[in-house]
């Protein structure tokens, strides 16, 4: 039999063809005797001459008679009957795989012709329930401590790089066990679109989500890379849509649109308007939009992207035409699942006093260390982190409310002062939104405040916005869902349940669902598309109760509570998971720690703080801006 070409997921099997003979019988005898045995060599086979399909059929034509031809036929009747009979079973089975099957003349050594249509769909999740079971795996890769068996073939057509190794004559192409030389297990900007890849082959979710999350919070060095560069335009189009990439302006996203389509102008010019889309263009700086979005050659010669382009400009220009715009438009992207480190600064020390203590703390290794300590002591401080540094904002010193701010450069290990505030305050929330750092309520000494102020890192500025509806003091508040909400906190007379948040397309404060208990002096972050309220004080009960809300239904519900009852306590989201640190639980301030994991609702301890003791204020410098 003789393979022939034929469409993807088809094999077509042809007899191999002899020279004419004198009759029907005469030819049968000659194919017979000449056909190829089990044992014989491709040598020896093609040895036997010449193979055509023209070179046998007409000459056997011509030295057929009349009856020969209707013996013939009458006998191929019988033996295609014999041959239903003997592959009922196969040809059942085919109409599952919807494959074609047909059978030509001349018995078994017919052409047959069998296809797949779906063959490139359910292929590969064959091949990996194959390789599950350990059977047909011809190489083991060995990548540091992890094994993991495959398939040659399938590495060779899925990735570059093995298809190099395996078609080649490199010493790897025979080893069963392949140790991957340099290859560091550990994900890295210039390598992480290779792992995703290589992991959705070998079919391992685990780590293709590990390298997705890695992507996403490493997204602006990924771009630069020919991985990057290389990527199918659907695959493109996703990630460039995703809320999670964390990127410190839409104007990096944009760089990166633009850079992808250049490597293969001709070909993905196209593709610009919908990448465009994916950009979120009203959230570039106005400049940023005249001085290089408007000038760029490509976007002047395509018309849909200069709509995009006016869209982003009227958005600035006319803010009272921002409501209109789709929300994923103007919805900044949030990456909460970054992997860093969490800063423990100010607080109390154990005999109550306000310090100047900052330590940080390491997921990875689960420890804590101590580092460069604050030009003034603060407590109950409020803390934000802004383009890759820490600021401490207000606070108490023991003796007075405080209005200055300093800023840590993780770079330099270094605290600088910057502009103060217009309003003493402590026991106020913090929130970063749209690269400003917002400041909501307090108190200054006297009452409780509704007041809010801005802070511009480029200016060096605070500046008043509009005040909240309810002065608030030892609340919760946190950047969600583009928005800043306020939760809780109280008035000096009474503890409040009610929430609400501010729109800055607006510049007007709106209110939400209220919380299911009323709480203050308790922590307020976002992680995963959910804002989480925990722990607090209700006036009568200090509280280890944990509640998150949804934007969705507008409500919240409760989850798993912590292991201690935690007033003051402070809340900061890092690697997908929530650390509450220190707080007070009727009794004594707490040096503790907990680490929340949503995925199985649980709470476990964490190490220890080993110089705070409560009133400590958190935050998470990302591994990305170190």
């Amino acid at each position: 039999m003789e393979t022939l070409p034929g469409r993807a997921g088809e094999t077509t099997l042809r007899a191999a063809p002899e020279t004419g003979t004198k009759s029907l019988g005469a030819e049968r005898e000659r194919r017979v005797s000449s056909r190829k045995p089990r044992n014989a060599g491709p040598e020896e086979w093609r040895a036997r001459g010449p193979r055509s399909a023209e070179r046998r059929v007409e000459p056997l034509l011509r030295s057929t008679t009349t009856t020969q031809l209707q013996q013939h036929n009458s006998c191929h009747d019988q033996k295609k009957a014999e041959l239903r009979a003997r592959d009922a079973p196969f040809m059942r089975g085919r109409a599952r795989t919807r494959g074609r099957f047909t059978m030509a003349d001349d018995f078994e050594d017919d052409i047959v012709h069998f296809s797949v249509d779906d063959l490139a769909v359910k292929g590969f999740g064959v091949m990996e329930e194959i390789r599950r079971q350990g059977k047909l795996c011809d190489v083991t890769l060995r990548v540091g401590e992890h094994k993991y068996s495959a398939h040659r073939v399938v590495l060779a057509a899925s990735i570059p790089y093995f298809h190099a190794m395996f078609t080649t004559d490199m010493a790897e192409s025979k080893r069963e066990e392949i140790v991957m030389q340099g290859t560091d297990p550990r994900l890295h900007p210039k390598n992480v679109l290779g792992v995703r890849s290589f992991a959705e082959a070998m079919m391992c979710p685990a780590l293709y989500d590990t390298a997705n999350s890695f992507l996403q919070q490493h997204f602006v060095e990924t771009s630069t890379g020919e991985e990057f560069l290389g990527l199918p335009g659907e695959e493109l189009l996703e990630l460039a849509a995703r809320d999670e990439l964390h990127v410190e302006g839409e104007e990096q996203v944009f760089e990166a649109m633009l850079a992808w389509v250049r490597r293969d102008r001709e070909g993905r010019a196209p593709l610009l308007p919908d990448l465009l889309t994916c950009v979120r263009l009203p959230l570039c700086r106005p400049h940023f939009l005249t001085d290089r979005v408007q000038q760029d050659e490509l976007i002047r010669a395509c018309h849909k992207c200069r709509d995009l382009l006016d869209e982003a400009k009227d958005y600035h220009l006319m803010p009272d035409r921002r409501p209109v715009l789709p929300a994923y438009k103007t919805r900044p992207r949030c990456c909460t699942s970054l992997a860093g480190r969490v800063y423990a600064v100010g607080g109390l020390n154990s005999a109550g006093d306000a310090v100047t203590m900052v330590e940080v703390y390491d997921p990875l290794t689960n420890r804590w260390e101590a580092c460069c300590p604050m030009g003034s002591p603060r407590s109950r401080v409020g803390v934000a982190v802004l383009g890759g540094r820490l600021y401490a904002v207000g606070g108490s010193d023991g003796q007075e409310r405080l209005s200055s701010v300093e800023v840590y450069d993780p770079d330099t290990n270094t605290w600088t002062k910057v502009a103060s505030m217009n309003s003493k305050r402590s026991a106020m929330g913090v929130a970063v939104l749209d690269g400003q750092i917002y400041v909501c309520g307090g108190y200054d000494g006297v009452s409780s405040l509704s007041s809010v102020e801005c802070y511009s890192s480029e200016a060096d500025k605070w500046t008043m916005v509009t005040a909240m509806n309810s002065p608030r003091s030892a609340t919760g508040v946190a950047f969600f869902e583009g928005r800043v909400y306020v939760t809780g906190g109280h008035d000096g007379l009474q503890i409040f349940s009610t929430v609400e948040y501010y729109n800055p397309h607006t510049g007007s404060w709106h209110k939400a669902a209220p919380m299911q208990q009323r709480r203050c002096r308790h922590g307020a972050a976002a992680l995963s598309g959910r804002l989480y309220a925990v722990g607090g004080y209700t006036g009568s009960a200090f509280l280890s109760s944990v509640e998150t809300y949804d934007t969705a239904s507008d409500q919240w519900s409760a989850l798993m509570p912590m292991l201690a009852r935690r007033s003051r306590v402070a809340l900061a989201a890092c690697s997908g998971r929530l650390y509450a640190l220190g707080g007070y639980d009727g009794y004594a301030n707490l040096g503790t720690v907990e680490c929340f994991t949503p995925e199985s609702n649980t709470w476990r301890q964490a190490a220890q703080m080993s110089w705070h003791t409560g009133g400590v204020g958190a935050g998470c410098l990302p591994f990305l801006t170190m």
